[in-house]
């Protein structure tokens, strides 16, 4: 039966239906967001751990100190990071978001991590991955204030505790 024939034998009644429900499939498919201030302090979370790492993994000092608050834990961070820049030619790190939990202003972001760190651009490089804890603090404005678990800052440090270990002299 040719489509054009196939078209005509519907009824009005027939098409009615048809039409109200790609209307309501149409009107479905367009989501709003139904709380807006929480979905946009979510992105503004989600772009406070990208810009962190995208400071670390371009050596970038003063975008790496702007997004934390000046505590004694953080300058230790901070110093092991430039530690890191000094060391390492290129530091190329992925951060997979598995958590976060907010409660006031306080917000947990679990972290996944992998990396290479290489010291000359010929280097295969050091590979690691860990979890993390990274503790911000804001509303508008997401700010670092704490840390906790294995984290990729500081691997220069890391590699001089887990460096080759000296050979011992053979047993008599």
């Amino acid at each position: 039966m040719p489509a054009r024939t196939f078209l005509r034998s519907w009824s009005p009644t027939t098409w009615v239906p048809v039409l109200l429900l790609a209307l309501a499939l149409a009107a479905c498919s367009s989501k709003t967001v139904q709380y807006p201030e929480d979905h946009e302090r979510m992105r503004r979370i989600d772009q406070a751990v990208e810009t962190l790492r995208d400071a670390y993994q371009r050596k970038d000092r003063s975008g790496f100190e702007a997004l934390m608050l000046p505590l004694d834990q953080l300058e230790l961070l901070q110093r092991e990071a430039e530690a890191d820049f000094d060391a390492f030619h290129s530091i190329a790190v992925d951060f997979k978001i598995e958590r976060i939990m907010i409660e006031g202003d306080d917000i947990d972001v679990y972290v996944h991590w992998q990396g290479t760190w290489k010291k000359d651009p010929d280097d295969s490089g050091i590979r690691q991955r860990g979890h993390a804890r990274l503790q911000w603090v804001g509303t508008h404005s997401i700010l670092l204030r704490g840390v906790q678990g294995d984290l990729p800052f500081g691997m220069k440090t890391r590699q001089t505790f887990t460096g080759p270990s000296p050979t011992r002299p053979a047993a008599p």
